[in-house]
């Protein structure tokens, strides 16, 4: 991946971008800042003429993998502030696609769920997704497809082994 300037004369982000000594890490790095921009992805959804903002798509995402969460829950994952949560659930609320409900489990707190008409423009913004990945990967054959796609998954399962092996003992060398 070279660097290469945009239009605007930003610089879009590479590989070469992370002085990591692993050429993996230093790729995943540059894709999840890419992918993970709210700039760009608002920008995609603005030319794809979708009228969720990049927030609210997030926040219909998060409730349709995870299901109703509390505020608290949703501005961690959405890694926000509770007021900039707030606004976001009520425009979704104005825009019939979340409510707000008690939660079961502590009749003091309450709960953001997704009503039928969220679900659906939460499958909506999974659909853009699947979009955007097979954009990304049109001239692929299958073959390689599949074997990214098992590799992808091996790689997903061994980090998240690895990240619980690290919240007990942070980054010291294993024991042998």
């Amino acid at each position: 991946m070279e660097n290469s300037r945009t239009g605007d004369g930003s610089r879009s982000l590479s590989a070469s971008d992370f002085p990591y000594r692993s050429e993996l890490l230093a790729n995943l790095s540059a894709l999840i800042l890419l992918w993970d921009s709210p700039a760009l992805q608002g920008d995609i959804l603005a030319k794809s003429g979708e009228t969720i903002d990049q927030p609210s798509h997030q926040t219909l995402r998060h409730l349709l993998a995870w299901g109703p969460m509390r505020p608290t829950a949703l501005s961690e994952v959405l890694a926000t502030g509770a007021s900039y949560v707030s606004k976001i659930v009520r425009r979704l609320e104005s825009d019939g696609l979340v409510e707000r409900k008690k939660d079961p489990t502590d009749r003091r707190a309450t709960l953001i769920s997704l009503t039928p008409a969220g679900e659906e423009a939460a499958r909506g913004v999974y659909a853009l997704g699947d979009r955007m990945i097979a954009e990304v990967l049109a001239g692929w054959s299958p073959a390689d497809v599949r074997r990214y796609t098992e590799l992808t998954q091996r790689f997903v399962k061994d980090a998240i082994a690895s990240a619980d092996r690290m919240l007990e003992r942070g980054l010291l060398p294993a024991e042998s």
